[in-house]
């Protein structure tokens, strides 16, 4: 055993295959579970590889496989919104679980917009940085679809389907969880509900927004809708102006627990009780939904899982094994104390 002991240096395939007493082709057919050696000899390549610590050189393998063993996301928002946006810390860490457990790393990267989003697809994919990428924040007239399929570059869209289905996409029905949002508002007595949407140019805010509006004036509700760009600032501005109005809604959804917790806070500084006079409903119903007073009510989705199922379908994409779009389970309202009962205002 003095030989498999000197083992300082990294140990090869070479190592293995003279220590097996077998070709550097059966080691290389055994470790890769591919045929062509026997059980007994798989078996002992396996248990040597095992006693020396050898590893794939992962460098050499991507460079024989084309791979870069990395995937990218991107990510066009200001860093101190994203700092306190719980949906992306969720989200990535769904992502990264899945990725880690295949070995891939996850590159990340800010931009200002998407123009220099789509600059750095090109230089990811032509310096070979990434195997795929998922896009998030799909928009309306999306310039970022039509780039990455002239690319080339494997990409999961992340909020699609996509018109047309250009790209693949990993999504959930948005629409029917604000139809039951404002169904069990309305069930509390509610007539005059506001929604505080998202940015107005992403898609997903258009699809919430709609089915607003739909549901809304099928139940003869007095509904509006003002659109943020998700930061604290101005998700404030917006609930003041709202209750500051000569009729103020009387219950209030918005699209995420970040400008849900603010909207919170500016209503009781206005001297607004929760939920006596007015109803608060989140989007997400992440950990801050829950330990705020009163904790809020919530449209709950796991976004973690929803993390790790367009990540599957990313590597999937990579691998040429899957083409087409993957429904994830929609969100559910979860009613807590923020909403209740609507009183008659004197």
């Amino acid at each position: 055993m003095a030989e498999r002991a000197n083992t300082a240096r990294r140990a090869t395939i070479s190592d293995i295959a003279r220590l097996a007493g077998v070709s550097k082709g059966a080691v290389s057919y055994a470790l890769n579970g591919r045929p062509g050696v026997s059980a007994d000899t798989r078996e002992r390549i396996l248990a040597i590889a095992e006693e020396l610590g050898w590893y794939p050189n992962r460098a050499a393998r991507a460079l024989s496989a084309a791979r870069a063993d990395a995937c990218g996301l991107l990510l066009a928002r200001p860093a101190n919104t994203l700092a306190l946006e719980p949906f992306f810390m969720e989200f990535i860490a769904g992502v990264e679980s899945e990725l880690s457990s295949q070995s891939v790393a996850l590159m990340i990267q800010l931009v200002d917009n998407v123009e220099d989003e789509i600059a750095v697809y090109r230089r990811w994919w032509g310096e070979h940085r990434v195997d795929g990428v998922l896009v998030v924040d799909l928009r309306i007239d999306d310039p970022r679809i039509a780039a990455l399929a002239s690319l080339g570059l494997p990409a999961v869209v992340v909020g699609g389907p996509v018109a047309g289905g250009t790209l693949p996409a990993a999504w959930h029905d948005e629409a029917s969880a604000v139809v039951e949002a404002v169904r069990y508002l309305a069930a509390l007595g509610h007539e005059r509900i506001a929604q505080v949407a998202g940015v107005e140019d992403f898609a997903h805010t258009q699809r919430r927004t709609r089915a607003f509006r739909a549901v809304v004036e099928e139940m003869g509700l007095v509904g509006e809708t003002m659109s943020t760009d998700y930061s604290p600032e101005r998700g404030a501005r917006v609930t003041r102006k709202l209750l500051s109005s000569s009729s103020p809604p009387t219950a209030m959804i918005f699209d995420s627990d970040l400008l849900a917790v603010t909207g919170l806070g500016v209503a009781r500084h206005m001297g607004f009780s929760v939920p006596e006079d007015v109803s608060i409903v989140s989007w997400d119903d992440s950990l801050i939904s829950q330990v705020v007073h009163p904790p809020l009510t919530a449209v709950t989705r796991d976004i973690q899982a929803y993390g790790v199922a367009a990540t599957k379908h990313l590597l999937a994409v990579v691998d040429g094994t899957a083409t087409g779009d993957v429904e994830t389970p929609r969100g559910e309202l979860t009613p807590r104390h923020s909403t209740g009962p609507v009183r008659a205002r004197v």
